[in-house]
């Protein structure tokens, strides 16, 4: 796999035995992908929560055993995302049905909700919060309507279908918040 040079340094604290807070942890989440079908794309699932969960003294890493990487209602996710410039995909070497089994693999529970007839395109039953880290990313809806997010801005994507795209020359870096929520009633 390719190294794409993000690797997020991600600090856990907990509560020792007599209730201080403390460092649990203090290192590189160790749950990230370098596609190696799509260069320049990386993910990485910072942390995760259950529906339900408590506050613990010395929580144990949720990242490897997550099945999904879409949050279930009443769970979260902060995943990181750098995403390639479009032209990756419209580069003569590029293998679609490559990177489609590649993403089957490494985001389970996401990948298969892409629309083959429209790339990129997907819905999910979650409330995403996304704060652009670095460069600039394009959300697509509906109709093509797009809206040019830059670092800083944030989108509230509220289970609506869209699109992540990257029409400029550089990475772009987005930290997601994710929020399972309870499917709508027009949803499929």
């Amino acid at each position: 796999m390719t190294d794409n040079g993000l690797r997020v340094r991600r600090v856990v604290t907990g509560t020792d035995q007599d209730g201080r807070a403390i460092v649990l942890t203090d290192g590189v989440a160790p749950r990230h992908h370098d596609f190696a079908t799509i260069p320049g794309m990386s993910e990485t699932l910072v942390w995760s929560t259950a529906a339900g969960c408590a506050v613990e003294a010395a929580p144990e890493d949720p990242t490897p055993g997550a099945t999904s990487m879409v949050a279930a209602p009443g769970e979260t996710m902060l995943k990181v995302v750098v995403f390639p410039p479009d032209a990756v995909f419209a580069d003569p070497s590029f293998d679609p049905a490559a990177a489609d089994a590649e993403q089957a693999r490494a985001q389970p529970g996401l990948a298969e909700r892409f629309e083959r007839d429209a790339p990129g395109m997907h819905a999910t039953d979650t409330v995403d919060y996304a704060l652009v880290l670095d460069g600039a990313i394009t959300l697509e809806v509906d109709d093509g309507e797009t809206v040019v997010l830059e670092r800083g801005d944030v989108a509230i994507q509220n289970g609506t279908r869209h699109a992540w795209r990257n029409p400029t020359d550089v990475p772009a870096t987005v930290a997601f918040f994710v929020v399972g929520a309870q499917p709508s009633a027009g949803s499929t």
